[in-house]
């Protein structure tokens, strides 16, 4: 699959997410309450809006997914998926680990996907069966021999359910949780592909909190799946697990208590 003209708009959508995210950081921008109470900015629209432009022009026939304008359906069985401000919490509290996502889905399956972080111009790139880049260069996960000595990462505590928490601290209580890592949306997932963290658990997440994260962590030599180990795609139940050393999934699962 030859997806070069997708991975230079790919790059466009980034830069262009960028301008009109970047000057609106810490400048005390209002936000709102969308309907899962969770906020959102102008600047979290206006540059989703840029972004969707960008791919109109270029790839009329393909689907848009995107988190603040929803859904146009496509003709070609691809479909890009948005979220141009991935941690609008850590954007509204000043902290640059909040990042824009970019995929392409073919068929429901991601082949292309992009983490930006535009204040410290980090960006990642995944494409399926190609290695994983950071700023143009390779990186790999870590090797993690024990799940006893794994880092844990996850957003927050708050986005669990009762059970899902429960099972989330069953993993942390094997894992070195005296390094667990709470905050960084993306970010987290990111800096596993780099090879600074072991393990990230999560919940809840929609298609295009996690799109955008399956190739950048797999195309590093991680893995990613749900609760049950099962790849992710458009129809996953939201429940996310990513192991930058593929061996310790069924030690991973058998802490979660086979869930």
């Amino acid at each position: 699959m030859n997806l070069d003209a997708e991975i230079a708009l790919a790059h466009r959508l980034a830069d262009a997410a960028r301008k009109e995210i970047v000057p609106l950081f810490r400048s005390g921008v209002d936000s709102e309450a969308k309907g899962d109470a969770t906020p959102v900015t102008i600047a979290d629209r206006n540059a989703e809006e840029a972004m969707r432009k960008l791919i109109e022009a270029e790839f009329s026939a393909d689907g848009i997914h995107g988190e603040e304008f929803g859904v146009k359906d496509g003709v070609s069985g691809r479909q890009w998926v948005l979220d141009p401000i991935d941690g609008t919490t850590a954007f509204l509290a000043g902290r640059p680990i909040f990042g824009t996502l970019i995929a392409l889905l073919v068929e429901g399956f991601p082949v292309l996907g992009m983490i930006d972080q535009p204040i410290a111009s980090e960006r990642w790139l995944g494409i399926a069966g190609q290695g994983t880049t950071y700023n143009g260069k390779r990186v790999e996960t870590r090797r993690c021999r024990e799940l006893s000595s794994a880092s844990l990462a996850t957003t927050g505590p708050q986005y669990f359910s009762q059970t899902e928490g429960d099972i989330f601290m069953m993993l942390a209580a094997k894992t070195d949780h005296k390094r667990m890592v709470m905050g960084g949306d993306c970010y987290n997932y990111a800096c596993l592909a780099s090879g600074h963290l072991d393990i990230v658990c999560e919940a809840g997440l929609k298609l295009h909190d996690y799109a955008a994260l399956v190739p950048i962590v797999e195309g590093a030599g991680g893995m990613m799946c749900d609760w049950q180990g099962e790849p992710l795609h458009a129809d996953s139940d939201g429940s996310v697990l990513a192991l930058g050393d593929p061996a310790r999934l069924e030690d991973v699962l058998e802490a979660m208590g086979g869930n």
